[in-house]
């Protein structure tokens, strides 16, 4: 039977709007065996196994810091037999209509939608609707930003998944800007972020003219894993991996309070840290 799904622009008190705005609710998966149990590196696109007991402090770590940012922080248990499931991004999309059920562009990953779908109904978010094959979409690839929905097309989404994307965004008033990257990147996540409602950090040259028409940028240069990927907490705070220097010290010069983890075990995950959470409630 059919899940039935609210219209797409009906209104629900646990929405996102914009990645930029105070992060007030967020679903998180600590490691705790799956992650570590990877019995094929490539299969999973994972660059090395992990510290099991690094990479649990460093989680524990990164809850703490949301929780002290006065984010409520929901820990799923892991699902069994899905190494990635601890980047917790991927497998919805929260909307101001409601959750959107996307499907995953790494076959290994498949299964990851609905055990994350039920996590976010059970808070009350409605669903809004599903991307259905051969349409493929992961939340890496999605940044809500206000008025405006950036979405890149990868190895992990497809264009007929944004096509089917774009057109439930445009029921809630989302212009669509699309960024086809390129070869080797994983998510456009990991080539931007939002650090605050208005403020992009970005990868110097990789965006064409025009596309951050009504945002101001901070540009840093390309290097390392998802650089320019961070948390927006909200009031002008973000959470950054410490090894990220360029993208600490260039939001520090536009007066954004940074607060630095290290999140090295889960860089072998080839994520960052916005990778490791799902966002349920931001305003």
């Amino acid at each position: 039977m059919k899940k039935a799904e609210t219209p797409a622009n009906a209104p629900t008190d646990k929405s996102i709007r914009s990645e930029g705005d105070r992060l007030r609710r967020v679903i998180v998966c600590a490691p705790r065996r799956e992650y570590f149990r990877v019995d094929n590196l490539e299969a999973h696109n994972i660059e090395a196994v992990a510290d099991p007991a690094k990479a649990r402090e460093q989680h524990r770590e990164l809850r703490e810091a949301m929780r002290e940012a006065g984010a409520k922080v929901v820990n799923l248990p892991e699902l069994a037999g899905h190494p990635n499931s601890v980047f917790a991004r991927d497998a919805c999309l929260v909307t101001p209509g409601g959750y959107i059920k996307l499907r995953m562009g790494l076959r290994t990953r498949r299964g990851e939608e609905d055990w994350l779908a039920e996590a976010v109904e059970a808070l009350g978010v409605p669903r809004a609707g599903a991307i259905e094959a051969p349409g493929t979409v992961e939340g890496g690839d999605v940044i809500l930003a206000g008025q405006v929905a950036f979405v890149g097309q990868s190895a992990r989404t497809n264009g007929s998944g944004m096509g089917q994307l774009s057109r439930l965004l445009g029921k809630m008033g989302y212009e669509t800007r699309t960024l086809r990257l390129p070869a080797g990147r994983l998510h456009i996540g990991g080539e931007m972020s939002l650090a605050g409602l208005k403020t992009v950090l970005c990868y110097r040259g990789l965006f064409s003219r025009g596309f951050f028409e009504g945002f101001e940028t901070i540009e840093i240069p390309e290097g390392g894993t998802a650089s320019a990927n961070i948390i927006a907490l909200g009031g002008g705070k973000v959470i950054a991996e410490k090894r990220n220097s360029a993208a600490i010290r260039a939001l520090r010069k536009e007066g954004f309070a940074v607060q630095t983890l290290d999140l090295s075990e889960f860089i072998k995950g080839r994520g960052g840290p916005s990778c490791l959470i799902m966002p349920v409630e931001r305003g």
